[in-house]
């Protein structure tokens, strides 16, 4: 196999940065786009962007028990310009009584306070989208993020705000709560629980994640979660992601 010389590295990652330059301008630019989560496959998210400078691709695939599923993925950037900036783009395809086609389009997320820099961080993640196969409004959410270090290696996570989803109860209070724990050897531990104060929604989801260290840098994650939602079927459903930096 031929070794890749640094022009041709550069070369792809230039590449790269301008695919997942082009997600975003195409996500500003079409009506009628959704971005229905942030931080990969785990439902509540920290308080922090991508690093200055550095770009991201997070794919993962959801399986419910019985039937339904979805897949996503979703690139995002923050540039060294605006380091407390992330702005992202997702396309999700979904299998449901509900949903039942693709959605798209961007999300944002601010960074009020620096959880590396800080004892708390504080952020704010805005989503919202149509269905481009209905034209109907399909999600919002509006959403606090705060992250608190425990230490090194423990750190809990919250989430608050409102979300608006196309079902009987449209408009509800989320919360989420999540700690997160790293065991060594690039390999972490997450545990969270969410809801929607409206409709009895709660779910549970648990999993891990393995970081490599390639010559000083993590350019992966690779997930592998289940989860439960508490309703009258029980529904069970795991989840595998990867996410790709660049």
């Amino acid at each position: 196999m031929p070794v890749m010389s640094r022009a041709d590295r550069s070369a792809g990652v230039l590449l790269l940065r301008l695919l997942t330059f082009a997600c975003l301008v195409l996500s500003v630019l079409c009506p009628g786009l959704e971005a229905l989560a942030a931080g990969g496959p785990h439902i509540v998210d920290d308080s922090e962007v991508e690093t200055p400078g550095v770009c991201h691709l997070e794919t993962w695939a959801t399986r419910f028990i019985p039937g339904d599923g979805y897949f996503n993925i979703a690139p995002a950037c923050t540039t060294l310009q605006m380091p407390w900036l992330e702005i992202g783009a997702a396309y999700q395809h979904y299998w449901d009584d509900i949903v039942a086609g693709p959605l798209i389009g961007p999300a944002i997320k601010l960074n009020f306070l620096s959880a590396d820099k800080n004892a708390l961080g504080v952020g704010l993640g805005l989503n919202a989208g149509v269905s481009p196969v209905t034209g109907e409004l399909g999600y919002a959410q509006a959403l606090a993020l705060m992250t608190l270090p425990l230490n090194e290696n423990v750190r809990f996570n919250f989430n608050a705000g409102w979300t608006y989803l196309a079902t009987d109860v449209p408009n509800a209070f989320f919360w989420g709560a999540q700690v997160e724990a790293n065991v060594g050897g690039g390999v972490g531990l997450m545990l969270e629980a969410f809801g929607r104060a409206q409709g009895g929604l709660v779910g549970t989801q648990a999993g891990l994640r393995y970081t490599p260290s390639i010559r000083g840098r993590e350019p992966f994650d690779f997930d592998l979660l289940v989860g439960t939602f508490f309703d009258d079927t029980s529904t069970r459903f795991i989840t595998i992601g990867v996410t790709v930096r660049y």
